[in-house]
């Protein structure tokens, strides 16, 4: 190292040498990471990145956001367009009239038929032959009864049936206004999930890009702090666009290892030398880092 300067007195010049030792254990040092550096400048860790593609994985192969109904067309299908009355209707004459409730009217009046024939009609014959009433007009209004029992044991049923399922039209209904809304809610909920991944996913595909990209100029960094390595054990950033905390921590221990290499030669009376004195360097850089 040195300088120079100029005054009345003629040219000054101060030059800064270390031991002969140091110098040439740092140009040895220097040689091996610029033979480091040329065979990584173009073997960028980043180049077989396989970019995120968040559109296949929320809609699939050919499709993307603008293929399905926006939210508004959801909103004004499942909320603003909605009849509330038209549906109550609907949902009752569903639930109170449906297939389910005529099946089991029907099965009632089958019952009841097979009552009838089984038991009622053959006692009522039974008593009429008893007394020979049998082609009589008594035995036919009793007979005529009997039918208008079953008639009204029937409408009895069905009337009773439907009426408690009044209630449960009435939760149907609610259930669906609930389901309307909730179906809009969770589309709006989807599109932002949708926008937030995409946001990540783009974010970090151009974080990869920018550290493929610079990567040689990562490279070179740490040949920077090789080359300042007599200056005193810095650490030396190596970022690139995005880089972590923990590769932060690896700079500072290549750039205390850097430093510990070149000075280690000096202190083999204190048992520090090669590999004992890098370690050293690499833990201290790398401690200084999370200072």
């Amino acid at each position: 190292m040195g300088g120079s300067s100029g005054g009345g007195g003629g040219d000054q010049r101060t030059e800064v040498r270390y031991a002969p030792y140091v110098e040439n254990n740092h140009q040895k040092f220097l040689n091996a990471v610029a033979a480091f550096r040329e065979s990584l400048t173009g073997d960028s860790p980043f180049g077989s990145y396989d970019p995120m593609i968040i559109d296949l994985a929320f809609f699939g192969t050919g499709y993307n956001i603008v293929s399905y109904p926006t939210l508004w067309d959801m909103f004004g299908k499942f909320g603003a367009g909605l009849d509330i009355d038209t549906l109550r209707s609907q949902i009752f004459q569903n639930t109170v009239n449906g297939p389910e409730v005529n099946n089991l009217v029907l099965a009632e009046s089958d019952l009841l038929d097979d009552d009838v024939q089984a038991r009622s009609l053959p006692r009522l014959k039974l008593g009429a032959r008893n007394i020979n009433a049998v082609l009589g007009t008594n035995f036919r209004v009793e007979k005529a009864l009997v039918e208008s029992a079953r008639v009204k044991s029937l409408a009895k049923f069905s009337a009773e049936l439907k009426y408690r399922l009044i209630p449960v039209a009435s939760d149907n209904w609610k259930t669906h206004l609930t389901w309307n809304k909730d179906v809009v809610r969770l589309y709006a909920e989807l599109i932002k999930l949708y926008y937030s991944a995409r946001m990540d996913g783009d974010e970090h595909n151009y974080s990869m890009a920018a550290k493929h990209k610079l990567w040689p100029f990562t490279v070179l960094e740490y040949e920077r702090a090789a080359l300042g390595a007599l200056q005193g054990a810095r650490t030396t950033s190596g970022q690139v666009a995005g880089s972590s905390t923990a590769g932060k921590a690896i700079g500072g221990a290549l750039g205390g290892a850097a430093a510990a290499s070149m000075m280690g030669a000096s202190m083999t009376g204190a048992g520090l030398a090669g590999p004992w004195g890098l370690a050293l360097g690499a833990g201290i850089g790398l401690a200084s880092t999370f200072l």
